[in-house]
């Protein structure tokens, strides 16, 4: 019964953080465009894998118009993000 239970937490964890992301939009902010990387106070907290993101991200040196398209900058943002490996919004794997 415990095993069950665990199962089904896990479940409901994997469901709530897929659920998170429509549209390319999380928490009503849009998924591409300029990128700030900050050490606190983010607008996204991101968790960076290999297998099992929520976003699939592709870094951009030119306009950023399409979803998970990510053009990093140190200047004006259109969201910031923070690296984190527990406690994230949502987790992204960067392709090519």
């Amino acid at each position: 019964m415990k095993k069950l239970g665990l199962i089904l937490a896990a479940l409901l964890f994997i469901s709530a953080t897929t659920d998170k992301i429509t549209d390319c939009m999380y928490n009503g902010k849009k998924l591409y465009g300029r990128v700030k990387v900050v050490s606190a106070h983010a607008d996204f907290r991101v968790e960076v894998v290999d297998v099992g993101e929520d976003l699939r991200v592709r870094r951009v040196n030119g306009i950023a118009s399409a979803c998970g398209e990510w053009e990093f900058t140190d200047g004006i943002a259109d969201f910031t993000i923070e690296y984190v490996t527990v406690g994230s919004d949502f987790r992204i794997r960067f392709v090519d």
